[in-house]
């Protein structure tokens, strides 16, 4: 190492170096200030008004604000009420409108099980005015349509037969029966059991002689009949058969 000349300026004469002092002394200047700052806030915070002194008058509007909610819960909750009652009022109205449609509409076959055995038709010089369906003796037969039984009795050639007239006026009426299960004056509904098969009057074996006449002209069953969803030679009823034989079993 060379040695410093006494003729060479000293370039660091007059300077004083200051020491750099320890990282402890940091330490406790920074958690000096967080706890200078925490002193602060306390007292700042004893100058606000205790918590636990609420104003009244702070109180009795939020009573009254509390009481409006419950008013305004309450009236929706009315409203609520009435829509519904409104809602099921509806709902009823339209079921029995719906049922009286449909009950207008229902036709079904008389029998379960049969056999074609005469069409509508001129038969031996003579007008045959229905249709036979050959069941065996003592087969109950049912009502195609709803209506009001008009007759009901021993009719001559008809032998014991029923005569149902509907709303509409058409007369369909059940012939050459063994018993009759309805009176004249009962109301009948589609598919309900009004009397069984027989061979009485001008009868040639045990059948269901059906007729349909309407405003008083004899019509084809067939025909009558296939209009109105049923059709008596493929034994096919309308879409309404489970539900006229639903409201017959509970009547």
């Amino acid at each position: 190492m060379r040695q410093r000349l006494s003729s060479e300026p000293d370039r660091y004469r007059g300077r004083r170096r200051v020491p750099t002092p320890p990282r402890s002394r940091y330490a406790v200047v920074v958690t000096s200030a967080f706890i200078g700052a925490g002193v602060v806030a306390i007292g700042a915070a004893s100058n606000l008004p205790d918590n636990k002194a609420i104003n009244p008058e702070v109180l009795q509007g939020l009573d009254k604000t509390s009481q409006v909610a419950t008013d305004a819960l309450n009236s929706r909750s009315d409203d609520a009420t009435r829509a519904s009652r409104s809602e099921n009022r509806d709902a009823a109205a339209k079921t029995s409108t719906d049922e009286d449609v449909e009950a207008s509409e229902i036709y079904l076959l008389p029998l379960d099980d049969y056999q074609f055995t005469a069409p509508y038709g001129v038969r031996f010089g003579k007008l045959h005015a229905g249709i036979d369906l050959a069941a065996p003796d003592g087969t109950p037969y049912k009502a195609v349509h709803a209506g009001t039984v008009t007759a009901a009795g021993y009719q001559g050639g008809y032998g014991y037969a029923i005569t149902v007239k509907q709303d509409d006026g058409t007369e369909i009426i059940y012939a050459h029966s063994r018993r009759l299960l309805v009176e004249k004056g009962d109301t009948v509904k589609a598919g309900q059991v009004i009397g069984e098969v027989g061979n009485t009057g001008y009868s040639y074996g045990t059948h269901l002689h059906l007729e349909v006449h309407v405003n008083g002209t004899p019509t084809d069953p067939i025909t009558f009949l296939r209009d109105r969803g049923v059709d008596i030679k493929l034994g096919m009823e309308s879409v309404y058969a489970g539900l006229a034989a639903a409201e017959a079993a509970t009547s």
